[in-house]
């Protein structure tokens, strides 16, 4: 009923667009209840991601059976099964990027999705690394490197029309995060603060303090920083 409801939603999509199908109209191209559609998708958003929750199940099972030996190697093939989950219906898969990539608001949903992979790799090597010292913030830096690379090689594929193999330019942007992030996997100790040399400070000893949003992404943060640091 799952695949029979998107089926039908998608469909409906591509004839009539996305803001002009309704629950009813899908439902009533379905053959069935309301209540049926609502049983499995919570919003006419996700009756476009259907294979998203099975492919984050996957993905949780994949990294829970893993044995430490290889963090970074784990969780870039941890990225190939949503890669999988894409190739194993191009036609789908491409109709879905062009669709997305027309609908502002599918285009929001699609990052909370991707939002979700990130954050199931970055608790897996969190738990790898540890919290203390650069641990968490490896574990940050490392899952939105092998999400952006994943994502990258993809995109590439999904705008050719699906031509040739996903997996050739996914491999190759994956192969780079491992050879930077592949050769220490230990966390480093942090860097503590500068100490000031008396009331003054002085150059040698000044502390920078920056303040940032809570929740706001590590790459905003560290460029805030270096802004800081450069301006020093």
């Amino acid at each position: 009923m799952r695949e029979v409801l998107a089926q039908a939603a998608f469909q409906l999509f591509l004839e009539r667009g996305f803001e002009r199908t309704t629950v009813d109209d899908i439902v009533a191209r379905a053959g069935v209840g309301r209540r049926s559609f609502f049983r499995y998708f919570p919003s006419k958003e996700d009756a476009v991601f259907p294979d998203h929750e099975r492919c984050l199940a996957e993905m949780t099972e994949f990294l829970a059976a893993d044995d430490g030996g290889d963090p970074v190697g784990a969780v870039c093939d941890a990225a190939r099964i949503v890669l999988r989950m894409y190739a194993a219906n191009p036609e789908f898969s491409v109709q879905r990027y062009r669709l997305t990539r027309e609908v502002p608001g599918l285009r929001t949903y699609e990052l909370s999705v991707v939002r979700r992979y990130e954050q199931t790799l970055a608790g897996h090597l969190r738990g790898r690394f540890g919290e203390d010292g650069d641990g968490e913030l490896r574990a940050e830096v490392i899952a939105a490197s092998v999400v952006a690379a994943h994502n990258n090689g993809l995109r590439l594929w999904l705008r050719s029309g699906g031509a040739g193999d996903p997996e050739a330019a996914v491999d190759h942007a994956l192969a780079l995060v491992r050879e930077v992030w592949g050769r220490a996997v230990a966390p480093a100790p942090a860097v503590p603060f500068p100490a000031s040399h008396g009331e003054g400070g002085g150059a040698d000893g000044e502390v920078i303090v920056m303040v940032a949003r809570k929740g706001a992404p590590m790459w905003r943060v560290v460029q805030q920083i270096e802004a800081a640091v450069g301006e020093n």
